[in-house]
Parts: C-alpha cells; sequence; structure tokens
C-alpha cells in the first residue's frame, strides 16, 4: 500500500501560534512521518519584496508566514502564487500532499498538482463572522478537487456528506495524559490563585459564538461564585463583555498551561449560542475537560449533545437558571467516582495517537485507488 507523500504543505486560515488546537495536534504528527510546511495566512510589511518567512517549530515541521509588500497589497492572490512557485522550484509538487484548512488557499493554489489533495472541514467557515464572500464558492470548488475530506464533527460530516464519495468524519481527540493532570491538585498560576471561592471556567476564543448574556446573568444571580474566562478576545469588541466583580478574563494562555488553571475550577462551562457559526462546531474542550475531571455544563451544541449529553456524562442546558442548577447539582456530589469511570471507560480510545492512525489509513487507501473514486454529484 502506497505510502504518504514525504512532504507535506498545509494551507491554514490559523496561525501555528494561535490557540493550539486540532491544526497543531495532527500536524505535529505527520511531522514524524513526512516534513510538514505550515503556510499561515499572509501579513503585510513596508519591505519593497515580497518574500516568505520560515520559522521551525519541530526538527520536521516549518511554519511560513508570507511577508506581502505593501506595495503589492492589491494583488495578494498574484504574488502568493509567485512566491509558491519560487518556493516549488526546488521541488517536486508531485512529492507533495495539500492539506487545506480553508478553501480561500484555493485563490494561489489551484493550478499545482501534488500527489493528494486533503480538505480538513474543520468547521463552517462559511458561517462564521467577518466570512469572505467567495468562502462557499471556493469551498465547493475544493470538494471537487479534494481526493479525501474529513470534518471536524459528526453534525458538519452530516452536512457535508453528499458533497463527496470520499469523506469522513473525524471529532477532534484529546490528549489524556496532558489534561488528566489535573485531576492532582497542581499549583495554581497566580492570576487564578488569588481569586478564591467556587470556580467556574471556560478556555477557548472569545468570540461571536460566546453567549455573554448567559454569562452575566450566571454571575448576577451567583455573586459569590467566581467565572473564570481563558482565552483571546477576537471579532468582538471587550466593550461588550460583563464585568462584574465575579468575572474573571484572565487573557490567552499557552496549551501548556491549561492543567494548572482547570484543576482550580469546580465546574467546566461550554456557553455556546445556538446561531450558524455554532450549528455544526464540534467542541475540542469538552472530552478535555472530562479528561481533566471537570463537571462539564454546555448549552445544547449538537455534537455535545450526541454523544456526551445523551449519555449523562456532560449537563445540557439552555439557560443561566438551568447552568446554576446544574452546577449547585454537581458542587452537592462529594465522590465523583462513578462519573470519573464511566468518563474514562467512554473516552477509552479517544487519543490524536488514534485519530492520526485512522486518517493516514484513509489517506493511504486513497492513494492506493487514486483515479476510482468518483466525486458524489
Amino acid at each position: 500500500m502506497k505510502e504518504i507523500p514525504p512532504y507535506l504543505m498545509c494551507f491554514s486560515h490559523l496561525r501555528w501560534d494561535f490557540v493550539y488546537q486540532r491544526p497543531q495536534h495532527l500536524l505535529s504528527r505527520f511531522a514524524n512521518d513526512c516534513i510538514v510546511y505550515f503556510l499561515e495566512e499572509p501579513m503585510f510589511t513596508e519591505e519593497p519584496e515580497s518574500t516568505i518567512q520560515f520559522s521551525r517549530k519541530l526538527p520536521n515541521l516549518w511554519v511560513g508566514v508570507p511577508l506581502i509588500s505593501k506595495s503589492e497589497e492589491a494583488d495578494v492572490d498574484s504574488v502568493l502564487t509567485q512566491l509558491l512557485d519560487k518556493f516549488f522550484a526546488t521541488k517536486t509538487v508531485e512529492d507533495f500532499a495539500f492539506w487545506y484548512y480553508t478553501p480561500m488557499a484555493l485563490n494561489f493554489t489551484s493550478k499545482y498538482n501534488p500527489k493528494i489533495t486533503i480538505f480538513d472541514c474543520m468547521d463552517e467557515l462559511s458561517a462564521f463572522k467577518n466570512a469572505p464572500a467567495k468562502l462557499k464558492e471556493l469551498e465547493k470548488q475544493l470538494m471537487n478537487k479534494a481526493d479525501i475530506v474529513f470534518t471536524g464533527g459528526q453534525a458538519l460530516y452530516e452536512a457535508k456528506k453528499n458533497q463527496h464519495a470520499n469523506i469522513f468524519p473525524f471529532p477532534s481527540s484529546i490528549d489524556k495524559d496532558h489534561f488528566a493532570a489535573a485531576r492532582v491538585h497542581i499549583s495554581e498560576p497566580e492570576d487564578q490563585a488569588r481569586i478564591k471561592g467556587i470556580k467556574l471556567g471556560f478556555y477557548g476564543v472569545i468570540d461571536e459564538r460566546f453567549d455573554i448574556e448567559l454569562i452575566r446573568s450566571m454571575a448576577d444571580a451567583r455573586p459569590e461564585w467566581q467565572l473564570i474566562l481563558i482565552g483571546p478576545v477576537v471579532k468582538i469588541s471587550p466593550d461588550i463583555l460583563p464585568r462584574n466583580k465575579n468575572i474573571h478574563y484572565l487573557g490567552q494562555k499557552s496549551y501548556k498551561e491549561l492543567p494548572a488553571y482547570l484543576s482550580g475550577w469546580d465546574i467546566a462551562l461550554i456557553p455556546f449560542l445556538l446561531n450558524e457559526s455554532t450549528r455544526f462546531i464540534s467542541p475540542t474542550k469538552t472530552p478535555e475537560y472530562m479528561s481533566a475531571g471537570r463537571p462539564v455544563i454546555s448549552t445544547p451544541i449538537r455534537d455535545v449533545v450526541h454523544p456526551y449529553g445523551v449519555n449523562k456524562l456532560v449537563h445540557i442546558g439552555r439557560t443561566a437558571e438551568e447552568f446554576i442548577g446544574y452546577a449547585e447539582q454537581e458542587l452537592a456530589v462529594g465522590d465523583k467516582t462513578s462519573w470519573l469511570t464511566k468518563s474514562d471507560e467512554f473516552l477509552a480510545d479517544n487519543c490524536w495517537d488514534n485519530t492520526y492512525a485512522s486518517m493516514t489509513s484513509k489517506i493511504r487507501n486513497t492513494l492506493k485507488n487514486k483515479g476510482k473514486i468518483s466525486l458524489a454529484s
């Protein structure tokens, strides 16, 4: 059976050093088997000449940032094509797998014919705030070009499954050992340690998906509870966020730091709105919270309800009153051994290594059968 190509070029809308999530988990594993180039979206520079600035993150993983001269800003896609032409001048495109997180990259890559084209459809990007107008059309083109498609969750798979004949759901997985460290009380980081009382926490990007009013109502109703919010605020104005004394915005933290923060929480929250931007999300934090041994309360996000809610592993609430009720219920439970055992059993086979192994197996099968796979109409 054919092996994966010796090189992989990933086109991403997310920056490598932003929030450590699905792309980093998967591509750092690919870097054990091939040389990975992770190409971020461009930035603009005052320099007269555009270039791609590469930095080494792992022995076989390089992050490239296209630095586009402001003098060429009006023709970014053309400049990016020229930069990639220069990059491939000393390489063979057929030795590469192209891995797409953003269909927008087709604007400057559609002419290339790599060994295999992979679309890891992590989110329904067209539903996100400020999504480019061309995104839907480019995703359709990418579906036609891709040899294999992965989706970031079951709900997204159900929405996309008729668009490709070789498509597979891969909900985000977990690094259990990393988060299980939170079960043994770690010395809390200083900014959280000085906050005293019952702590309900959330980590992740605080954006248009975040239910601001749910958090505000909980803070108003239970001023003795401390709400810990960890993560960057993006695409929304910080001015609209509630500023109760018992709401604490601790900013972005590294992936390495998260277990230390989790260890000080009594309950973990997934307070997402139900809207177009959350319709197909599959929050990675759900199994991460569970691995950390923290009870979870979530709004009824489809990929949290199924499978976690229906298996009585996560509380599902719609209102602040319901969130508070479930929190009080959990705070009254002294012994969580039964829930922890059930959670551990449910997550037993859930790990990034298994996800990577299954993905690469499907990629190898696709390479073996390339030319025999027809796209769905």
